[in-house]
């Protein structure tokens, strides 16, 4: 299977391609930051990241699309940029018709590295050592896209966005189905 990882910012949108491999394994693919300048307008700056967005869909081709699921913040424009920009990648997936998944912080952060209360530090620290690479990617952004594409690929019948309508792909239902089984056929 391969993720596209979302990590929604609209000054920086840390975006990170990783594919499964079999053994509860992860390979890096791409990852890389699409950033907007905060001196152009809110709606030049979302169609600057739509369009970095398209082209890291259409280049990477993902199975799914994990996207960091946002919340309540103190500062409203920060969360609103945010919000924005995540809803501009779940749009290019359903565009394309590739299912979406969103994750809590919380739930990449325990999923990467055991526990949802993880500093920055600790999970750009557990991506370098999942993905195999010798430094860990930069900026933060770039190693929390990466994070939100690990943990979805360790739950990759978990979170998916829009019920009946998506399906599992065939690679979905694979990974599935040999999870199960590595665990004895325990549900």
């Amino acid at each position: 299977m391969r993720v596209l990882g979302v990590d929604p910012g609209l000054t920086r949108c840390g975006v990170g391609v990783v594919d499964s491999l079999p053994g509860r394994r992860a390979e890096l693919v791409a990852v890389g930051v699409l950033q907007s300048p905060h001196t152009d307008s809110v709606d030049l700056r979302l169609l600057r990241i739509a369009d970095r967005l398209d082209a890291w869909f259409d280049e990477h081709v993902p199975d799914v699309v994990a996207v960091e699921r946002v919340f309540a913040q103190h500062n409203v424009g920060t969360v609103m940029g945010t919000a924005q920009v995540a809803g501009l990648a779940m749009v290019a997936a359903a565009r394309r018709g590739v299912p979406v998944a969103l994750h809590t912080p919380s739930e990449v952060k325990a999923a990467v590295t055991g526990t949802g209360r993880a500093g920055k530090e600790q999970v750009q620290r557990m991506v370098t050592s999942i993905l195999g690479l010798a430094a860990p990617p930069r900026p933060a952004d770039a190693a929390d896209a990466l994070a939100i594409a690990i943990c979805h690929l360790w739950r990759p019948t978990g979170a998916l966005q829009g019920g009946e309508r998506h399906q599992l792909t065939p690679a979905q239902r694979a990974w599935a189905a040999a999870e199960q089984s590595a665990r004895g056929g325990r549900g």
